[in-house]
Order: structure tokens, then sequence, then C-alpha cells
């Protein structure tokens, strides 16, 4: 099997370890349209990094960043609802990444490549940046995850408790940012908020506790990369689309399957 294969087998699985248990607590939070927002928004940070001089990973970031810390300011004042908010933040973002790709008159910027992935050309050096933010990701996600399910289960509860509500929202959104950021080469801008949410709504039948749902959303979606790069190969398909439609066939299969409840 060829290099760039492998690489891109590996650099997929790796993303698919980190976004099962991140996209079960976005299914679980109702947040499908923030991570959507979050990645819309990674298109003006890709090219604000450009524009820069900086790496575009870390221009995402910080846009991402920025973003969540004024969503979480206009939730907490409550003038408007919160899907308006995102709305008007996703399209915005995005509108203001692509009137920034007009200044970049002396740069060739591959819009496809960043809006829907392409999982065949991953480097030894994306390699090493997705394992490295995953790993930091998921260590983080570990060190909150009592917490962010107490938080997820009943909010006001957990206020009660003397949790952080508050922060913990802001961290969980910022872990969204890093996964977004190193996992836009995997399948693009546009598509990864899917990688996030269906493995997770797939896994949700067949699980009985919150970890269970976790590693089994991982598990589908590894299963969804291969079926995604190997189709990908095998008909000369684009490789970031190819992954999120294995994972929406997926998806479909996993409620075809009975399921017993004991």
């Amino acid at each position: 099997m060829d290099d760039f294969i492998l690489r891109a087998l590996a650099a997929g699985c790796g993303i698919a370890a980190l976004a099962g248990p991140m996209g079960s607590f976005v299914v679980w939070r109702r947040m499908a349209y923030f991570g959507d927002t979050l990645a819309h928004s990674a298109l003006l940070g890709v090219t604000l990094g450009f524009l820069l001089g900086v790496d575009p990973t870390l221009g995402v970031m910080g846009v991402c960043v920025v973003l969540a810390l004024v969503l979480v300011a206009l939730q907490q004042r409550r003038a408007l609802a919160s899907d308006t908010v995102l709305g008007i933040l996703s399209h915005s973002a995005l509108s203001l990444g692509l009137v920034a790709v007009a200044f970049l008159e002396t740069l060739r910027v591959d819009l496809i490549g960043y809006l829907f992935g392409d999982i065949l050309s991953v480097t030894a050096d994306d390699l090493l940046r997705i394992y490295a933010g995953g790993a930091l990701a998921l260590a983080l996600l570990a060190l909150l995850w009592r917490r962010l399910l107490a938080v997820t289960v009943d909010e006001d509860l957990a206020r009660v408790e003397g949790l952080p509500v508050t922060a913990l929202r802001l961290a969980f959104m910022l872990l969204i940012a890093l996964v977004i950021a190193v996992a836009m080469k995997i399948v693009g801008i546009l598509l990864i908020t899917s990688l996030l949410i269906i493995p997770a709504a797939a896994a949700r039948r067949f699980s009985r506790t919150p970890e269970q749902m976790a590693a089994l959303a991982a598990v589908f979606g590894m299963a969804a990369v291969a079926a995604g790069v190997l189709s990908s190969l095998r008909w000369d398909l684009p490789g970031g689309p190819s992954v999120v439609v294995a994972a929406f066939v997926l998806f479909l299969a996993s409620n075809l399957v009975p399921v017993r409840r004991g």
C-alpha cells in the first residue's frame, strides 16, 4: 500500500478518535449549529493566517477563540435567541473569509482544498499536527469529562452545585475550535461538523453509557474514514466528501439494525 494511503488512513483515524467523544457532547448538548458556525469561521482564520504570515492552523484557532468568546458574551446578554446569533455569526464569518481572500492578490490559495478537504494529500507534518493537537484535546476533555457531563444533564443543578458553568461551556467551545483547526485538511471546513455529528448519532442507539457512546462513535468514525478513502481511490472521488457519505451510509445502516432494550 502506498505511503500516501497509509498517511490518509492514519490521519483520518486520528481525527475520528478525537471527533467521537467531542461529537457525542455536540449531540447531547444540541450544538450542531454552533459547530457549523465555528467551521465557517475557519476560512477567515486561514485567510488571516496567510495575510499575517503565520500558520493557517494558528489563524483558525485565533478566529475560533474570538468567535467563541463573542458568542458566550452575546448569550449572556440574551438579547437574541441563540440560533439567531449563531446564524448571524456563521454566515458573516464565512462571507468575511471569502471577501478576505480577495486581498491575497499575490498568493494562490486552494479554496476547494480548504472547503472540502484533501485527505489523500496529508503529509508527515500534518500527521504530527493532528496527533499532537488531538492528544492535547483528548487530555483536556478527559480532565473535564465529569463536569461537562454534569452541565450537559442539568445546567441549573450544576450551577447550584458550584460548577463554573460558563467557564465549562467556553472550554468546550475552545476544544471544538481545536478539533476544527486540526481536522480541516481531512474533510474540509464545510464538512467537519458532519464528522462530529454523524458517527455520534449512529452510535447513540447502541450505547448504554456516555463512555460507550464516545468510544463507539470513534469506531464508527474510523470505519467511515476507511470506507471513504478506499472509495476515493477506487472510483477517483473527492476524499473528504467520500468520508462524509460513508458516515451517512453507516448512520442509515445503524438505524436499520434492531436494538434490544433491556
